[in-house]
């Protein structure tokens, strides 16, 4: 599956494409370089699902819990300051990625071999005009 971003403007759509195509899947595992945009997707994504938490990339603490509309909790991971995959074992990621609930994930490229079989990989992709080009 392939949605176009074309601006900031149209991203709310855009998740709410992502959304509506996720299925019963849980775990989704963000590739883009950086500055691709995939703090801002994953906002976007959280904002549709009706979180009013201030969403932020969990860069330092590298997990921020939120919660949806349902009342359901949302685990936004970001991984790129990872030295060890020790810190990924002591931090419990077992019980986010099998706990059902939704889980998005930056810089999975860091943690790959403790990724679950049924992640869904996310590619954001910057196009030469300037607009984003999600995969999954």
């Amino acid at each position: 599956m392939e949605i176009k971003i074309n601006s900031l403007k149209n991203i709310h759509e855009a998740a709410e494409e992502f959304i509506k195509n996720i299925g019963t899947r849980k775990v989704f595992a963000f590739y883009g370089k950086m500055g691709a945009g995939k703090t801002t997707f994953i906002k976007a994504i959280c904002e549709v699902l009706g979180v009013e938490d201030v969403i932020t990339s969990p860069t330092f603490a590298i997990v921020n819990e939120y919660t949806d509309r349902e009342n359901n909790p949302i685990y936004h991971f970001d991984f790129y300051r990872i030295k060890k995959l020790e810190e990924v074992y002591d931090m419990g990621y077992e019980d986010y990625f099998y706990s059902g609930h939704l889980c998005l994930l930056e810089w999975p490229e860091l943690i790959e071999t403790v990724l679950p079989e049924n992640v869904i990989k996310v590619t954001i992709e910057e196009q030469e005009d300037g607009s984003r080009l999600i995969s999954f």
